[in-house]
């Protein structure tokens, strides 16, 4: 099955509003640097029924190496957690 990339996002809506791919590309990209930033600060970022994106953290903790199965440390670090709300998961169903 292929998968949808941003020019064919951008296409569809633009078909499905009426709109220029370049209005339609405009908005999709503040959208996405919106969503950025805003969960960057730490802030939660929710759009009721279809998703939630937040900042989350990984402590840090032991890994191992596994072309020589040695003991490595990995760092603690920041990470995105997206979460697919009610209206998302069924319309997958």
């Amino acid at each position: 099955m292929p998968a949808l990339n941003k020019s064919d996002l951008v296409a569809a809506i633009a078909s499905h509003t009426g709109e220029s791919q370049a209005a339609v590309n405009r908005i999709v990209d503040a959208f996405f640097d919106t969503i950025a930033s805003t969960v960057a600060k730490g802030d939660k970022v929710t759009i009721p029924g279809w998703l939630s994106v937040e900042k989350g953290f990984r402590a840090a903790r032991a890994g191992r190496n596994p072309q020589t199965g040695a003991t490595i440390q990995i760092a603690a670090s920041n990470t995105v957690k997206v979460s697919a709300g009610s209206k998302l998961k069924a319309a997958v169903k």
